[in-house]
């Protein structure tokens, strides 16, 4: 799953996406931009939406149910806001959710998910001010084990920390893909590593 950064330039993260995409339909994206307007954010699903449909891949829309129902996406909820049971009822079947998870309490709240991304295993490199606690691979396996659904690997990933993460059913990643010199090639690398399609 590959996480969209809209700090980058517009161009530069649209590439890296089709590059990322043509991959195969295994790759998921997450449409995330909590500092966009709520007109700019649709636009910008809008966007996405078409570029996954075109090639086959899942999107996932962070936070906004609305806005996941518009443009036809899976939706991607945090670990402090709605739960996946609060949703459910109103999203049409075949639609996924999955949530954020840092530590046991959160893991708890992910009954109903499909899919959780577990955070941060390795320190983010898209978030340098990011000093949460790592969880290391000891911890991802130990929230991976309390969890209802599959767990996907998200923090500071590169295929050589990848690697270390047997249990992960993949992994979702910033800029380990959007700021690759080759994103396709740096998403191959990743997606040989995991277990299962978080599609």
């Amino acid at each position: 799953m590959v996480i969209t950064d809209w700090r980058l330039p517009r161009e530069r993260l649209l590439s890296a996406l089709e590059r990322a995409l043509e991959v195969g339909p295994q790759v998921a994206v997450q449409h995330r931009h909590p500092e966009a307007t709520a007109r700019r954010f649709l636009e910008e699903a809008r966007l996405l939406a078409g570029l996954c449909r075109a090639r086959g891949n899942p999107l996932y829309v962070n936070g906004r149910l609305d806005v996941a129902l518009l443009v036809g996406a899976h939706l991607h909820l945090s670990a402090t806001g709605l739960t996946p049971e609060d949703v459910r009822a109103h999203l049409p079947p075949g639609r996924q959710v999955s949530v954020a998870v840092h530590d046991e309490q959160e893991a708890r709240r992910a009954v109903g998910a499909d899919l959780a991304l577990v955070s941060p295993v390795f320190s983010p490199g898209s978030k340098p001010e990011d000093t949460r606690p790592t969880l290391g691979p000891e911890g991802f396996r130990r929230l991976a084990a309390a969890l209802p659904c599959p767990a996907l690997a998200l923090g500071g990933l590169t295929p050589e920390r990848a690697s270390l993460l047997k249990e992960a059913a993949g992994f979702a990643v910033i800029s380990a893909v959007l700021e690759a010199e080759e994103p396709g090639a740096a998403t191959r690398a990743l997606c040989g590593l995991g277990t299962r399609e978080p599609g």
